[in-house]
């Protein structure tokens, strides 16, 4: 978790953080009064950070389905309201499936970013609850994720293994069904912010899954109308070194690290992640999308790494 991040977790309620479960840290920047959902909020940990990060003029709906982690979340929203000074609390929690946000009441095109953690493995219908995801988003807005996903899709055997499902491993996505997911809801691109090999350390678990390949991720998907490769446009992108506690750099995914003031070739896709999205005001982009050159030569991941996005 990042040090801004750690600083806001020290100030949530010890049993918020004590009944937290969760695979990664998937808060992007740049939320100050936006409207952020998190799916599968739990006691509450990512909720009460990202209520801090929204701000008074904010708003953050965590959804649930666990009626003892509701309760909580919700015994705390006093707590946490006083702590960040606010006059009145900027977030609520709902009971309900993520597969069904409607139910809940949170209409088309009212959200701006969706975070989830360690949570979309565990729905027995992934395909709805990326459906409902984009339904909710507006135009621009942007999924940020972290989940756990596999190299091959999980046998059904072991994706009903109770020790594997306990270990958010048997409803492990394989990443090229979650790809062709993505494709079926209308996202062409979605990017790979970070990636690492989850070591099967435990006996029972190896024994029973140790020839799969799981990996954590966090994945960033904007709602745009996207290609479905990287094509070239002879763009150059220009970051400006504008968004908070990202002075000297900022990371799209794990390929694109855009430097203060230093142009960056980009594809069209990129380009309009960076300009038609809430990350817009502090970048420059230059060229349009009049003369095409054909696939953009995307490079590989930084550091070298094997990236599962798919751009590139």
């Amino acid at each position: 978790m990042p040090e801004p991040l750690r600083a806001i977790l020290a100030e949530l309620h010890p049993e918020v953080k004590e009944r937290f479960y969760g695979c990664g840290s998937p808060i992007p920047p740049l939320l100050e009064g936006r409207t952020v959902l998190d799916l599968g909020s739990g006691s509450g940990r990512d909720a009460y950070i990202l209520s801090k990060l929204v701000g008074a003029q904010g708003r953050v709906i965590g959804v649930d389905m666990t009626e003892e982690q509701l309760a909580v979340a919700n015994r705390h929203i006093g707590y946490h309201t006083e702590k960040f000074g606010y006059q009145r609390p900027n977030v609520r929690f709902l009971q309900g499936y993520i597969e069904d946000l409607q139910s809940l009441g949170l209409a088309d095109a009212s959200v701006d970013v969706v975070v989830s953690n360690c949570v979309l493995n565990l729905s027995p219908d992934k395909g709805r609850v990326f459906s409902e995801i984009w339904r909710v988003l507006k135009p621009g807005g942007e999924l940020y994720f972290s989940d756990v996903f596999a190299d091959r899709r999980v046998p059904a055997p072991l994706a009903r293994d109770p020790v594997l499902l306990g270990e958010c491993l048997g409803g492990a996505l394989y990443v090229e069904d979650f790809r062709r997911l993505m494709a079926a809801i209308g996202c062409l691109d979605y990017r790979i912010t970070h990636s690492a090999r989850i070591a099967l350390n435990d006996p029972e678990v190896e024994a029973k899954a140790g020839m799969i390949g799981f990996r954590s991720m966090t994945v960033r998907a904007f709602k745009l109308d996207l290609e479905d490769r990287c094509e070239d446009y002879g763009q150059v992108a220009y970051y400006l070194g504008s968004i908070p506690g990202h002075p000297h750099a900022f990371a799209l995914d794990d390929h694109h690290l855009l430097k203060t003031g230093q142009p960056l070739l980009v594809c069209g896709n990129t380009a309009a992640m960076l300009r038609d999205t809430r990350y817009g005001g502090h970048f420059r982009v230059e060229g349009n999308m009049s003369t095409h050159y054909g696939l953009f030569d995307c490079g590989p991941p930084a550091g070298g790494g094997e990236s599962f996005g798919a751009c590139c």
